[in-house]
């Protein structure tokens, strides 16, 4: 549609107004006198017949120029504010008008492009909620699992069901290993909740990734010498400093690293790297564990999803360790992602951009 600009639009305007009444005149006067000559008048010419003539072209002038900017100008504005009503009544398919007035056609792409950037945040953000109820309701029932059978050796020890000290033991080990996995699930609870709606900038800081790598491994040492596994480092020598929150960054390495364990079989190895590689610290975790399968490689990510190799809620957490980690490691703009290694076993590996800066 072809569009003109509202300064041309008025200025046309008041050329109508002024050059319609004038033509009326010459016309009433050449009526009258039969020639354009205005200085000449036939006898007993009165001027009120021009007048009135040049009267009647001015009110038909308002007429012309009021009905043209009821339709380019009102109208269109008109129609976009009851369509803004609409639209911020949920009716997001709500058309806007046209106008052949350009700086209406202008304000109307912008308010579409603003409507259309609404409605994705909109979807966005029930998606985001739906997520948010799906994961909640999932650990809520989740939570009830270790609550229950926490409740029933303690029931049993108090009741002297555990009436000697192998059974007391027994009954005490399986309430600590019950606690352990509450204490997991309400933590990936919090964290899970805490990176969605965390603020848009993180709390950053210059912070050393092979720290953070080896201050993990050694958290979960214990953990690991109870399967007798080996953890092997492999860092390369200079700086491997990032940007980011080191509590969030540590959070992820431990969901990696707590996965490679929780996989890998009795005896066997775990190969924890990191490097740099060009303006990126890169690091890896590879286990000696069965690897991803061909469903797993492609739904690792999603929250609450457990591969074959997890299903037992005693040993496969809540389903949130690997969401947790990809949402902390993009967070910090870098990336993770999943893989089979060459050797045997599964590799998750990532990187994030380095820090070079002092803060």
């Amino acid at each position: 549609m072809r569009t003109v600009r509202i300064r041309t639009f008025t200025l046309f305007s008041l050329f109508l107004i002024l050059t319609i009444p004038w033509l009326f005149y010459v016309a009433a006067h050449f009526t009258v006198t039969g020639t354009l000559n205005l200085e000449q008048r036939s006898p007993g010419e009165r001027l009120i017949v021009p007048i009135s003539a040049a009267v009647a072209g001015l009110v038909l002038a308002f007429v012309l120029v009021g009905g043209a900017m009821r339709r380019r100008l009102l109208q269109p504005l008109e129609q976009m504010s009851a369509a803004a009503r609409e639209i911020a009544g949920g009716a997001w398919e709500q058309q806007l008008p046209l106008s052949r007035i350009k700086e209406i056609a202008e304000v109307r792409d912008s308010f579409h492009v603003m409507v259309k950037g609404l409605q994705a945040s909109n979807q966005k953000q029930a998606e985001l909620e739906a997520e948010r109820r799906f994961v909640i309701a999932a650990v809520a029932h989740d939570l009830r699992t270790p609550l229950f059978a926490l409740r029933g050796y303690l029931d049993g020890i108090e009741q002297g069901i555990a009436n000697s000290p192998e059974k007391l033991e027994k009954y005490l080990a399986v309430c600590k290993e019950k606690s352990v996995q509450l204490d997991r699930l309400v933590e990936d609870l919090f964290t899970f909740t805490k990176i969605e709606y965390v603020e848009a900038e993180l709390p950053c800081s210059r912070v050393d990734l092979q720290v953070i790598l080896q201050t993990t491994i050694d958290s979960l040492l214990p953990l690991a010498r109870q399967k007798q596994l080996s953890i092997m480092t492999d860092f390369a020598q200079g700086d491997a400093a990032v940007a980011g929150d080191a509590h969030l960054l540590e959070r992820a390495i431990a969901n990696l690293l707590d996965n490679a364990i929780r996989h890998t079989p009795a005896h066997g190895q775990i190969r924890v790297q990191c490097g740099k590689d060009g303006d990126n610290v890169t690091f890896a975790i590879r286990d000696a564990g069965p690897g991803f399968s061909a469903e797993d490689l492609q739904r690792a990510f999603e929250p609450l999803y457990r591969g074959e190799q997890s299903r037992n809620r005693s040993t496969g957490g809540a389903g949130l360790g690997l969401t947790i980690a990809r949402k902390i490691v993009r967070r910090h703009g870098g990336e993770l992602s999943i893989a089979n290694d060459a050797a045997g076993g599964a590799c998750l590996s990532g990187w994030i951009a380095a820090c070079y800066g002092s803060n």
